[in-house]
């Protein structure tokens, strides 16, 4: 989903939807941007994203994207050595 907003004469801003990838790791979470590749992280979900969403933004202001593909999630299973 884009969505274009009239920011001055010689801008226009577009709003991108991307999906986050939130894990928990030990006492923080940790965001990455699945379209992107930008990883931020904090103490709670909701200020991960928050830090993901600033440091993507400020990524794309240095490396502008033309397209975007959605990624495509996929579950597999993997056998796990367990020592007796």
């Amino acid at each position: 989903m884009v969505r274009m907003f009239k920011y001055d004469k010689a801008y226009a801003l577009a709003m991108k939807q991307l999906t986050a990838i939130i894990q928990k790791d030990e006492n923080m979470f940790v965001a990455r941007c699945a379209e992107i590749g930008t990883v931020s992280q904090g103490r709670t979900v909701k200020q991960a994203l928050k830090n993901l969403k600033e440091a993507t933004e400020l990524y794309l202001e240095e490396k502008p994207i033309k397209g975007i593909s959605k990624p495509i999630f996929a579950t597999f299973e993997v056998v796990e050595s367990v020592r007796t």
